[in-house]
This record gives structure tokens, sequence and C-alpha cells, in this order.
């Protein structure tokens, strides 16, 4: 038999992209390379610019 290749870590599916303010790795936004955890939006959203509407 021949020798055995070492197993690479995943690189999809959950837990590989992390919240870059608090570390998460649940329900990140990506969109506009934002990078955040839901919760860290919330509380930071409108210091980056967006405005919440009805």
């Amino acid at each position: 038999m021949g020798k055995k290749k070492p197993k690479k870590e995943r690189k999809y599916g959950k837990g590989t992209i992390r919240c870059v303010r608090c570390g998460s790795c649940g329900a990140v936004i990506r969109r506009y390379n934002l990078y955040l955890c839901r919760q860290c939006f919330r509380e930071v959203a409108e210091k980056l610019g967006f405005r919440k509407y009805e």
C-alpha cells in the first residue's frame, strides 16, 4: 500500500468565515466586504452610513 496523505482542513461550510469585530462564525454579512455578523452589523450600521427604512 502507498503512503497516506495528511487530511486537509475543509474550506467550505459553516464556520469558515468569521466576524472581524467579535469573531463569531454564524450569519456573517459579506456583502460590500463588511464581514460582520448580524448582531455587530446592527450595532454599527448607522456609523457605516446605512439607514433603516420602515
